[in-house]
């Protein structure tokens, strides 16, 4: 399991943590954290308290929700809140491709391709959350306030 944190996805996640702060660190789990109620499992946490990163799709770009593992993404919210005609999930080869991390290992950050964040204020209600960290058996904990200014992600009521 030691030798998941030399994969690229999970260095590129390393890597940006450790420039924005070097006590933020990447663990590995020893089950899979590829679904949220996974992830709280192995972390002895709430559901809430795990980050899901779902990547939607736009007219012509891509967005990254971030929401709480208890929570489901309202795409009806999402289209009013950027004004848009039309908003579904990315497909798992599109995900790949826009953030190179696959479904289950979706960081907020260190994305192939850089995406507008929109981040729902349910996670707030927890001092920690955990993130997926490029595999779906690595997370990093980060408190929420960090977790915007780490991601510049804009507060949204997205559930």
């Amino acid at each position: 399991m030691e030798n998941l944190l030399n994969k690229e996805s999970v260095q590129r996640v390393v890597k940006v943590l450790n420039n924005f702060d070097d006590s933020l660190k990447v663990e590995v789990l020893n089950s899979s954290a590829r679904t949220a109620k996974d992830a709280a499992i192995s972390l002895k946490c709430e559901v809430g308290a795990i980050v899901k990163s779902l990547l939607l799709r736009t007219e012509n770009n891509f967005i990254l929700c971030l929401v709480s593992g208890d929570m489901r993404c309202s795409l009806n919210k999402v289209k009013k809140i950027l004004n848009l005609k039309d908003v579904s999930m990315a497909d798992a080869e599109q995900v790949k491709i826009q953030t190179g991390f696959s479904i289950g290992g979706v960081s907020p950050v260190a994305h192939l391709n850089n995406s507008k964040i929109l981040i729902d204020t349910s996670l707030s209600r927890y001092e920690h959350v955990y993130a997926a960290a490029g595999h779906p058996n690595t997370i990093f904990k980060i408190s929420y306030k960090k977790l915007i200014k780490l991601t510049e992600g804009i507060e949204k009521e997205i559930v």
